[in-house]
């Protein structure tokens, strides 16, 4: 060991070897952004590995949504979120930009659909409760194509039914929506068995197609014959049958509804196909009328008042409606100078015809249809306005057969044909009545008044001559007949000399003709006696 001032033993020191140091060797210190670079590399990898599909969908309004907030679900899962809400080039309608994660982007094909949930009353049902808390979401529901899409327009309206819901699809049209909504219910035998999908007016005007979706497995009793109409509200009709009330149910009162079923006669086994198209009917009565494949049009031209007869009044032979009435006019003879009402009214001949039997060619009772109603007419066969119901004063149109009825005949020339019709009875009374009292006019009453007080007088003056002449006379000779009677009364008393006289003369008479028996006794034994005598010795 040294001490101070002494230098330092230097020969115990061992030299270094020089090592020139490498260019490439890394430093400990560089190991960390390595490993970040590496960790965000990995990371933006897997984003750009993980991101979803981007989607535009277009809505009317952007009630309800919300960038970064508003959810896209499928079957209340989470598929997605909206990153903006912005107008479109005309501002016509707001588009949505929304990312769908990666794994459910083949459910964007083109029939799928999307809608904002939010609170909604429709066709009687409420939906949407549960975004007063949560916010409204963008709900999806997949279609079944296969063409990828990924632009798409929202739905204002949300479906009835989603695309997986077993059932089938129906088209009805109607003359009138009435008081239907989407969402309404559609019955059968009073059971709710699907719901009105959508609506809309037909591009003519005169009409309106709706869409209605009948669940498994009830679309199975939609058949080929299957009437629909509108059960809504509460249907009351006066008619000829008088007053009838028909529902389905408290909720069709509500909220109206439709409501089908076949014939009670239907052979039709076989379910519709779907989106089949029907006609939607006002009544059931209407849907459940008979649909003749064969109809006849005529005319009959009443002289009578028509008040009570409606379009659509039965047309009847002997209880059996065979037609209806479709029109009711009036018409003015120039040459007689008067009116008529002509009735249009469509004939079925099918009807004439037993349903368990198929009749002649056509459905017809002849293979002459002009001849058998020619013979018809020429045998009475008469049409007339007769009354259905008392309280409600409807008429319907009556065939029968009136054999006192004028001649008459068909007038084929005409479009279409006119029958002869004869006055109801209420007229004919209201006629024979006004001749009965036409007749008592034409009586002179005035003349035999004068006559009859003519004769009083003369009969006063003859009664005064009665009573100064005639009853004095008369007076006596009753006097006189009294008299007469009370002698007679004397003699046939039993002690007067008249009567015993007239006793003793019965007994002579009696005695006389016991005698004149007992000699004709002897003569029919003894004949000979009027010849020789009475025999000697012989009583």
């Amino acid at each position: 060991m040294s001490t101070p001032g002494e230098k330092p033993d230097t020969r115990e020191l061992v030299e270094a070897d020089v090592v020139p140091r490498s260019r490439w060797r890394m430093q400990l210190v560089w190991l960390v952004p390595i490993v970040a670079l590496l960790v965000g590399g990995w990371l933006a990898t897997k984003a750009v590995l993980e991101r979803g599909e981007k989607i535009t969908i277009s809505f009317k309004t952007g009630e309800g949504l919300e960038a970064g907030k508003t959810k896209l679900k499928f079957k209340d899962v989470d598929i997605g979120v909206v990153e903006a809400v912005t107008l479109s080039t005309d501002r016509k309608h707001v588009v949505a930009k929304a990312e769908v994660v990666r794994d459910v982007a083949n459910l964007l094909v083109d029939n799928t659909r999307f809608w904002v949930v939010r609170p909604r009353i429709s066709g009687g049902t409420v939906s949407g409760l549960g975004t007063l808390l949560s916010g409204s979401y963008i709900d999806v529901d997949v279609g079944n194509a296969v063409k990828p899409r990924t632009d798409f327009v929202g739905l204002e309206v949300p479906p009835v039914f989603a695309s997986d819901i077993p059932g089938r699809e129906f088209t009805l049209k109607s003359a009138g929506l009435g008081s239907l909504d989407v969402g309404s219910p559609v019955f059968f035998r009073r059971l709710q068995v699907g719901q009105i999908a959508s609506y809309q007016l037909d591009p003519d005007g005169k009409g309106v197609t709706l869409k209605v979706f009948v669940n498994a497995p009830y679309d199975r009793f939609v058949k080929g014959d299957t009437r629909f109409w509108h059960a809504s509200g509460v249907d009351m009709a006066f008619d000829t049958n008088g007053l009838r009330v028909e529902t389905q149910s408290i909720v069709s009162i509500i909220i109206g509804g439709v409501a089908f079923e076949s014939p009670a006669d239907s052979i039709e086994q076989v379910a519709a196909a779907a989106n089949a198209q029907f006609e939607l009917y006002a009544t059931r009565a209407d849907a459940m009328k008979q649909h003749d494949r064969i109809v006849d049009k005529y005319v009959v031209n009443f002289i009578d008042s028509v008040r009570g007869l409606t379009v659509g009044a039965p047309v009847d032979f002997r209880g059996v409606v065979i037609g209806e009435v479709t029109q009711i006019y009036t018409r003015f003879d120039p040459e007689h100078r008067r009116f008529s009402i002509p009735v249009e009214i469509q004939i079925y001949p099918e009807r004439f015809t037993s349903r368990y039997q198929t009749g002649r060619a056509g459905g017809r009772i002849s293979d002459d249809p002009k001849g058998i109603a020619n013979y018809l007419v020429e045998n009475g066969f008469r049409f007339q306005l007769r009354s259905g119901n008392p309280l409600t004063g409807q008429l319907y149109l009556a065939m029968d057969y009136f054999p006192d009825a004028p001649k008459a005949k068909i007038d084929w020339s005409r479009s279409p044909p006119e029958l002869p019709a004869v006055p109801r009875t209420l007229q004919s009374l209201q006629d024979s009545v006004t001749r009965l009292l036409t007749k008592l006019n034409n009586i002179p009453f005035e003349a035999i008044g004068n006559d009859a007080r003519t004769t009083l007088r003369t009969t006063n003056s003859m009664l005064s001559k009665l009573d100064a002449d005639v009853i004095p006379r008369a007076h006596d000779t009753l006097a006189s007949a009294q008299t007469a009677l009370d002698s007679a009364n004397s003699a046939l008393q039993p002690e007067s000399s008249l009567q015993q006289t007239t006793e003793e003369t019965l007994r002579e008479l009696a005695r006389t003709s016991a005698a004149l028996r007992t000699l004709a006794d002897y003569l029919s034994q003894h004949p000979e006696a009027l010849v020789r005598g009475k025999s000697g010795g012989q009583p």
